[in-house]
């Protein structure tokens, strides 16, 4: 009777709900959906959150933005490394090619953000003097503030040097007379009818050019899927026609943009399993021609020196409750290496270090992304 019951469990099992989601034409993750916390409509976008196999998970418009089994990978790559890049940039160099970091970076422009996990990632920096966040949709900050505390909540919204602001980045940014530092672009990715697709033009990149701070400024924004082998999908042939341009990989066109706007247009990845594949991040600059070398070699001690001297974790944010293997678990009163779950000295070498396939693609890919010319995403 045991062995038959077993079974019956065994064969209701597989017909549990599922949660799937389309990564690439032809291409799908599908995975056991165990709870649905929320859904609504808001006036931007459809906004879940649910728990799955990577655990919760805020997903918008059919689409992970991130899960607790991941997010602080993908958080503390778009983050630190432009923070720590804007400090270098403030420095001095030695006579031997020793970099002593500046004060900077004081003041960072958060685009987007909505989960808060970006602003609490920047908050770990001691040296932050000023952080104005301008998100669209106040319903994902709410959503999050309630469903995903660990991603920051409460002690992110409320801590002093915080300004969050229900608005429009890019109108603020056009109507600014403030300068900043750091300039993170936190957005939804460029799908068609999509919120944020002024977000990814050279009108928009060559106005954030002029908003950053000089000449330790630094530009960085998510650049959506970067497999480490590209399928043929992601890049049109020859260019592509109008047609083919729609919903294809933004990676390169986003690096091709900024790269007309800034004298360093920088591209790194990294692997985010809840998203389906590796992704792509793009941080610009102005500068001397050897900054964008040096930027990819630093040596492991000197971000780890940089960990070790500025990071502080954020007291009040409550560590997640599901466990990846190999994660450490932060109380909230870690320094130095001890309150970054991912990033470090090793793990900033390997972020540059792409694939040969994706940097040919990348290299015939061509596009520009303007308003008159925008590209989509899958």
């Amino acid at each position: 009777m045991a062995d038959h019951d077993e079974i019956i469990e065994k064969e209701r099992s597989k017909s549990a709900f599922k949660y799937v989601e389309d990564v690439a034409p032809g291409l799908r993750l599908e995975m056991d959906l165990h709870t649905i916390y929320h859904t609504s409509i808001s006036e931007f976008q459809k906004v879940q959150v649910i728990d799955s196999y990577f655990g919760r998970t805020l997903v918008t418009d059919g689409k992970t933005q991130s899960s607790a089994h991941d997010e602080f990978v993908y958080h503390e790559t778009l983050v630190h490394p432009p923070l720590f890049w804007s400090a270098l940039l403030s420095g001095t160099t030695q006579p031997d090619g020793t970099r002593i970091p500046g004060n900077a970076p004081k003041s960072v422009f958060i685009g987007g953000g909505g989960e808060l996990a970006t602003a609490r990632e920047v908050l770990k920096h001691n040296t932050i003097e000023r952080l104005v966040m301008v998100d669209i949709d106040p319903e994902v900050v709410e959503v999050c503030k309630k469903y995903l505390p660990q991603w920051g909540g409460e002690a992110v919204t409320n801590h002093p040097k915080m300004e969050l602001i229900v608005g429009d980045a890019h109108k603020y940014l056009m109507e600014t007379e403030e300068k900043f530092d750091v300039i993170i672009m936190d957005i939804s990715d460029p799908i068609e009818a999509g919120p944020g697709i002024a977000l990814y033009t050279q009108e928009f990149y060559q106005r954030t050019s002029e908003v950053l701070s000089k000449p330790n400024g630094v530009f960085v924004t998510q650049a959506g899927s970067a497999d480490f082998v590209p399928h043929p999908h992601a890049f049109p042939e020859d260019g592509g026609d109008d047609d083919e341009n729609k919903e294809s990989s933004c990676f390169s066109p986003i690096l091709n943009t900024l790269a007309t706007v800034f004298d360093h247009s920088i591209p790194f990845t990294v692997a985010v399993p809840s998203f389906g594949e590796d992704w792509g991040f793009v941080m610009a600059f102005n500068g001397d021609a050897k900054e964008a070398r040096t930027l990819a070699d630093l040596p492991y001690e000197v971000i780890d020196d940089l960990i070790e001297e500025r990071i502080e974790a954020l007291p009040g944010v409550p560590d997640h409750k599901y466990r990846s293997k190999g994660v450490k678990v932060l109380a909230g009163n870690e320094k130095g290496s001890e309150a970054m779950k991912h990033y470090d000295g090793q793990t900033h070498r390997g972020l540059f270090s792409l694939s040969k396939s994706l940097r040919i693609a990348m290299k015939s890919d061509k596009r520009i992304m303007t308003v008159d010319n925008p590209v989509f995403m899958y």
